[in-house]
Formats: C-alpha cells, structure tokens, sequence
C-alpha cells in the first residue's frame, strides 16, 4: 500500500482528490495539509510516496516545499501554471493537473505515476528529484504588461505599476497609483502571472508590491499589518506572516 499527504490550502479542492483516489486501492491518504509549513512537517515525518502539491499556499509555495525536503516522494503538481512551467514538468516526466481537472484527466495522472519507478523504494533518484534540482537553476519568465478591463476598455498594466492586489470573489481588483482595475481572474491564478521578486502573497485575499511598502507594523494581536504608497493598509494574515519577515534584514 502506497501512501499519499494530500497538500492544498482549499478544502474542496482536497475533498476532490480525495473523492477521486477512491478507485485506486494500492494508494492510501495517510494525511492531509492545507499550507506548506503543514506539508514540510508531515512529509518529513511519514515519507510518503506521492504527494499531491498545490502551487500556491500560505506561508510558502509549492515549489519551497521541495525544496527544503530530504525525502523526495512523487509529486502530482495542481496548478495553473502557464504552458512554460507544464513544459518543464513534463519533460522532468512529473505529471500536473491544470485546475479544473476531469476525473479522466485525474486518473490519467495517477496512473502515470504509479508507473514510474519513482514509487519505488529508490525516491531521490526520481525524475521528481532530478526536477527539485532544477528548481534551484530555472529563471522562469512573467509577462512585462498584464491586460485588464476598464469600463469598456482593455488596459494594459505593467507589473511595477501594481500596489496591491485584493481578492474580490471570483474576480481581482488591481491598486495601481492610477486606479482600480478588475481583473477577470481569480487571485490564485493572477499571482501566478506575477514575479516572486517583486510580489509577496500577504493574505488568501491579498498579494502586495514590495516596491509598494512603506511600512509594515504590528497591531494589538501582533499581526503585521502594510501600509502601502496610497495609503492603503493590507493585514497580514498569521498563515503568510513568514513572508513578510523573509524582507526583513
């Protein structure tokens, strides 16, 4: 039997695989996490032999997670990563599912992976492993100009333009020293499009400029709070706090 720690910091999207790891018998979820600090710790302390990893998550990314792990299971990647990033992953011969998935697309990638030798006892000479070391090397790109609705126009923003981003349902809003605009696209899958150089995920709800910053403080209950150019001030919330102390010198 095959253990799987399923990692995704959306409970449905957790149930899903779960639901759909039912047909497989010779696998078992030994646990769940719903952030990557989670993730690390449970992976160290049951080296399972496949994981499912979220990209985006609180506190850090997929892609920290392997990283900072000794045991290198097999990894099914969920993300909405651009054709580059799923390039990348299929060569190394690590199998993604690009949200939303089908059931038949689910069971494709599992098969996949109970394939390859990398559910043998040998974990760190997967092609997962050969992937992590790449991580380390790989510059990936972001588009100079993100294309966003205003009124009954299609704006083009420049990243450095960008203050802050607010979760806003299904959609964004964009703070920029010019306005407001509302992206189409939902945070998780906007923060993708935005380089970790210049952005820092501060929320669920809200990814904030560096450039932007001006402050960061602490209130009553010890939660950073930023207060950006325009006056704006984004709470930190306890799961991203170790972003924001990872600027601090």
């Amino acid at each position: 039997m095959k253990q799987v720690i399923i990692i995704d910091d959306e409970a449905p999207a957790r149930k899903i695989i779960g639901q759909y790891l039912g047909e497989f018998t010779q696998l078992q979820i030994v646990t769940e996490c719903k952030n990557g600090l989670e993730a690390v710790e449970s992976i160290h302390q049951i080296k399972p032999d496949l994981i499912f990893l979220d990209v985006q998550m609180p506190g850090m990314n997929g892609f920290e997670v392997l990283k900072k792990l000794q045991h290198i299971p097999a990894v099914i990647f969920s993300t909405a990563f651009d054709q580059y990033a799923l390039q990348a992953f299929e060569v190394n011969a690590v199998d993604y599912l690009l949200k939303p998935y089908t059931r038949d697309r689910f069971r494709e990638a599992v098969k996949r992976v109970i394939q390859e030798e990398s559910l043998e006892d040998q974990p760190n000479s997967s092609p997962t492993a050969q992937f992590v070391q790449q991580l380390h090397q790989e510059n990936k790109s972001y588009p100079s100009r993100i294309l966003v609705q205003h009124a009954h126009k299609i704006v083009a923003i420049a990243p450095e333009e960008i203050l802050w981003v607010e979760a806003f349902g299904d959609y964004s809003k964009i703070h920029t020293h010019k306005g407001t605009f509302l992206s189409n696209m939902g945070i998780g899958n906007l923060s993708e499009k935005l380089d970790p150089t210049l952005f820092i995920r501060v929320h669920r709800s809200a990814i904030v400029g560096i450039q932007a910053i001006q402050m960061v403080e602490k209130d009553g209950a010890g939660s950073f709070v930023v207060s950006l150019q325009n006056q704006d001030k984004v709470r930190v919330s306890r799961s991203y706090a170790e972003n924001i102390k990872k600027l601090m010198v």
